[in-house]
């Protein structure tokens, strides 16, 4: 088969889909070499809590029904997403189970044909804990709502070069495009072994996901990521409970480990009525996430949020977060020098970082409208 060698960064000229605009940004960002390690050391503590049934019980009494089901893959492409406060200290912000990036950020490395072979093997992977070791991954959907419109659409084609350049026949596809029978989850007449899933509903329950979720909790197809990752890693109440002392005292968790718990993540809690007027007076110092966001959606920062909005928030599922501005670095715009914010994601599987990116921005949050920012590869300085 063909290696990865032919997968790299001019392989983006060659894409039958135009990139969209704003998707690379300017310049790359420069961070301690620290900040890695720190970051490292959050992702490996909360992955010892998040294996604790303690942890595990408590989570899951707010989780869809779907997330019971307890299928052997791990989940690709976890993305912890951190800023870096005033102090230099990474502050984890939210955990993704569909983080989108890792290869267009990838082709823009220069050990990307390391990182795409390890990319490739954690879908490898996948397979071979979730069936017969002997038995070769053949294919695998690729599948999103209107993948043809997604703004990330270009990365769905990386990726399917990428698993055809090594045998396994990919197709990229909607979720009611799939049909479950005789066992098998099948797109026209092909049968799918793995779902390499960017859907934004995480708990499959949608009705022209039927199909999919059947063929799912019936063990008869591997989803990566699954409902169960998301509901043990991505909910952000999950949040209050990580960056909670008591809570993790209760579980036996470590003073260490808590230790860099409570100091590694943004302070979290659930925003309700009995808390509502604290909540409003230090709403300046606070950033107001629904709990099962994603994208930055419907996220508000406190010293913008109106009386209205707060009052909606209050009969939704949100939680309110310490808000830790994020880093800024100088670009050159069109002979100008602009003030650009940036956060860092870390790509994550089975615990362990293989690429870190930034997001360089201008505004309220993350976003790929501003001229000049976007994905921005990271160098780490000793």
């Amino acid at each position: 088969m063909n290696s990865c060698h032919s997968l790299n960064r001019d392989t983006l000229t060659s894409l039958d889909v135009p990139l969209p605009e704003n998707i690379f940004a300017n310049s790359p960002v420069f961070v301690p070499e620290s900040v890695l390690k720190q970051q490292q050391q959050i992702i490996t503590a909360i992955e010892s809590v998040v294996a604790l049934s303690a942890y595990q019980n408590n989570v899951l009494t707010y989780a869809p029904e779907t997330a019971l089901f307890i299928p052997k893959a791990l989940g690709v492409f976890f993305g912890y997403d951190f800023h870096i406060d005033e102090k230099g200290n990474s502050k984890l912000i939210e955990i993704n189970t569909n983080a989108g990036g890792a290869l267009l950020n990838a082709l823009e490395e220069p050990l990307f044909q390391k990182i795409t072979k390890a990319f490739l093997l954690n879908f490898q992977n996948e397979w071979q804990l979730s069936s017969n070791y002997s038995i070769p991954l053949k294919n695998i959907a690729i599948v999103d709502e209107s993948p043809t419109k997604q703004y990330l659409y270009p990365e769905f084609v990386l990726f399917k070069r990428l698993f055809e350049q090594h045998g396994i026949q990919a197709i990229i596809c909607a979720p009611e495009e799939l049909r479950y029978h005789s066992q098998k989850l099948w797109y026209e007449n092909t049968s799918i072994d793995l779902i390499y899933n960017r859907l934004t509903d995480f708990s499959l329950q949608e009705e022209n996901q039927k199909a999919l979720m059947i063929a799912y909790l019936e063990n008869n197809v591997v989803i990566t990521p699954h409902p169960r990752a998301h509901a043990l890693y991505a909910n952000k109440r999950n949040l209050t409970i990580l960056s909670n002392a008591q809570f993790l005292g209760e579980m036996g968790v470590d003073k260490k480990t808590q230790n860099i718990l409570i100091n590694g993540i943004a302070t979290t809690i659930r925003v309700e009525e009995k808390n509502a007027s604290d909540l409003w007076s230090e709403r300046k110092k606070l950033f107001f996430k629904p709990e099962k966001g994603y994208g930055s959606k419907a996220t508000y920062r406190g010293d913008k949020l109106t009386k209205r909005v707060f009052d909606e928030i209050l009969v939704r599922d949100y939680v309110a977060q310490s808000f830790v501005p994020p880093q800024t670095q100088q670009i050159l715009i069109n002979d100008l020098v602009e003030t650009f914010k940036f956060d860092l994601r870390a790509y994550v599987y089975n615990g362990k970082t293989q690429l870190t990116c930034a997001r360089l921005y201008q505004g309220q949050t993350t976003n790929f409208r501003t001229k000049g920012g976007g994905f921005a590869p990271v160098f780490f300085e000793s």
